[in-house]
């Protein structure tokens, strides 16, 4: 097979001039400016920056879960802004999967449970939904604790629950907004090797939101966002899904 380079490799996410603007009281706040930014299919991308910076707003934008004030995101080709509320949901119950830093795990669900709750949403067969369940808790290291709820389990542990649940759609896109943020270095790091596993192995597209330099590491590029405006776009090295 020919090699391919990642100008080949399709896009997965497309800002086009996208601002978001809030209102504090009757002033104004631009959360994000103008901002353009592409992501390849198959590419793991850090966004870093000082608190009140943009980066969250972003992801926000990108996973549907926000709108943007001016300009278009696209993501697999989708237009975001031409979606109804429905088909949002929709989408990202199926597409995208999402790791936030306070886990949102449902807290009288077990661990099994509350990764099934995507599937179970979007009506999936009970046999199908079970061996999926089983299947992404093993591959996080979890297959001995389907039965416990949160509050039985440590920080590290819900995280790695919440990968889980991010995963079993098989989604192409996982967004993670802090994930190791409540979590110690050691932990952390199991996390991200979870993550840039699920981005080599399986090729899903990540976007990772962090402060952290050592997680922004794990990616293959890392964005600077500063004043709601991208002040560095760095590269590491080739995403994983464009070498043949």
């Amino acid at each position: 097979m020919a090699k391919v380079t990642v100008m080949d490799v399709p896009h997965m996410i497309r800002l086009r001039s996208v601002t978001k603007e809030y209102r504090q009281g009757a002033q104004p706040i631009r959360a994000l400016d103008e901002v353009d930014l592409t992501v390849a299919s198959g590419e793991f991308v850090s966004i870093v920056g000082p608190s009140g910076s943009g980066k969250s707003t972003m992801l926000h934008l990108i996973g549907g879960l926000d709108r943007p004030s001016g300009g278009e995101i696209y993501v697999q080709g989708r237009v975001m802004s031409h979606m109804s509320d429905h088909d949002m949901t929709i989408f990202r119950r199926r597409h995208v999967g999402f790791v936030f830093q306070s886990f949102n795990l449902l807290p009288a669900l077990t661990a099994a449970e509350n990764v099934a709750l995507p599937l179970l949403l979007d009506g999936r067969r009970m046999r199908d939904i079970r061996a999926r369940v089983e299947r992404m808790l093993e591959l996080v290291g979890l297959g001995a604790r389907h039965d416990h709820r949160p509050d039985e389990l440590s920080g590290g542990e819900m995280q790695r629950v919440a990968i889980a649940r991010a995963l079993v759609t098989e989604p192409l896109l996982l967004l993670a907004d802090e994930p190791t943020g409540n979590l110690d270095s050691a932990v952390g790091e199991t996390v991200l090797e979870l993550m840039r596993r699920a981005n080599r192995e399986r090729e899903q597209t990540i976007v990772l939101v962090t402060h952290d330099p050592r997680a922004a590491a794990y990616g293959d590029r890392t964005v600077t966002v500063q004043d709601g405006r991208i002040a560095a776009d760095e590269a590491r090295r080739v995403p994983h899904a464009a070498i043949s």
